[in-house]
């Protein structure tokens, strides 16, 4: 069973958290206004904030998930901290703290939208602070960590030298408590395990190239697609497409004057490439591509990088089977595109299909970037229709 998890936050530090137990979750923020909620306790504040966080983006779904809502407090002298966000206010906190104890707290909102169940749950940890020098202070505020989290310090950060000692679950001052998110999530049915397995690598098997064009936009994404590719090759071209899945691009552009072979992985995309592309597709690994050197005047490759642990093998090899003043055309930033398209905010880690990190890749292999254009995807939830970016590298 694949499980959709929501975290309803942010923080780089929660998503590393997550990360490092297995999980790979949906990040969607919130917008939730921190500065106008109040409550009874520094712990109350937090398990609101965090329940509010949590609805928020369950009511903005359309399909069923799993969403886990957080938000830290630091009680110090019983009032609550959270993020400082200028270096006076952090500054003058830290004199405040050193040498004294206050207690983070940690609210838990998860709510299953399948099951209709909602859970509000608190954990809390104190924290021991060194007695820092006025210098120590103004050097940590000035790195500018401090600003944007709760309580103006971390534990797996710069600030980490500066606490000397912790009561409770380390993961909590960190951002989230695993042990009672694992609790949480057995009440609403939800073994840890299972999350691991709802991570697994995704595979193009037959159930997902067997309705693959029809729920990515068909035909018209992919004349839209060509269309845009072909203003970026040389006219009538000989095309290396990797990873041609099911060849419904590659078809638009033999429409458009080209000749395409194509490369991919999945034997059930090449099926139906196949079809369309008959004695121009066989199995191959982009990173190993069985071609000479220097063979090919274009390749393309759309919708592939952002798949990659590491995209510079592709790189590479492309590099390699170009001839000079040969072009390659791909698709770049396709995850942060869709999640802008989608109302949640860029991916916190670096993709391989970043712009900035393809044209660093490339200048490493003597690709240079020298042409871009973009084109439309289908309409997504909002209403919008995301904007594709391409880029053409050449061989220099």
């Amino acid at each position: 069973m694949t499980i959709r998890f929501v975290l309803a936050s942010k923080s780089p530090a929660r998503l590393k958290t997550l990360r490092g137990a297995g999980i790979e979750p949906e990040v969607i923020v919130s917008g939730v206004d921190e500065d106008n909620v109040t409550a009874e306790s520094p712990g109350e504040l937090a398990r609101l904030l965090a329940t509010l966080k949590a609805r928020a983006v369950v009511a903005g779904l359309t399909d069923h998930a799993t969403v886990l809502g957080c938000d830290s407090v630091l009680e110090f002298d019983g009032e609550p901290y959270g993020k400082p966000e200028t270096p006076d206010v952090a500054r003058e906190r830290w004199r405040m703290l050193r040498g004294r104890t206050g207690v983070l707290h940690t609210g838990h909102c998860l709510i299953d939208t399948s099951a209709k169940q909602e859970l509000r749950e608190l954990s809390s940890t104190t924290v021991q602070f060194a007695d820092l020098t006025d210098a120590e202070i103004d050097a940590y505020v000035a790195t500018g960590e401090p600003l944007q989290v709760a309580g103006a310090f971390t534990v797996d950060g710069l600030g980490g030298p500066f606490v000397t000692a912790i009561e409770g679950d380390y993961h909590n001052v960190v951002g989230l408590s695993l042990p009672l998110l694992r609790r949480m999530l057995l009440e609403i049915g939800i073994s840890w395990p299972e999350l691991w397995d709802s991570q697994k690598p995704f595979t193009y098997d037959e159930s997902v190239a067997s309705t693959y064009d029809e729920t990515r936009g068909g035909v018209a994404r992919a004349q839209a697609a060509a269309r845009a590719v072909d203003e970026l090759l040389p006219k009538g071209s000989r095309v290396l497409e990797l990873a041609v899945g099911t060849g419904i691009v590659g078809a638009e552009l033999v429409a458009l004057g080209n000749l395409v072979h194509g490369f991919d992985l999945s034997t059930a995309m090449l099926r139906r490439a196949k079809v369309r592309l008959p004695g121009h597709v066989a199995a191959a690994n982009a990173g190993r591509l069985p071609v000479a050197d220097r063979r090919c005047d274009a390749v393309v490759a759309i919708w592939l990088l952002h798949l990659l642990d590491d995209s510079e093998p592709v790189i590479a090899e492309v590099a390699r089977v170009l001839r000079t003043d040969g072009v390659f055309v791909t698709s770049t930033e396709k995850s942060d595109t869709s999640r802008y398209s989608d109302g949640r905010v860029p991916n916190e880690t670096r993709s391989q299909d970043a712009l900035t990190h393809l044209v660093a890749l490339a200048a490493r292999h003597g690709l240079v970037l020298d042409g871009a254009t973009t084109f439309p995807g289908p309409t997504r939830n909002t209403g919008d229709a995301p904007i594709y970016p391409l880029v053409r590298f050449r061989r220099v």
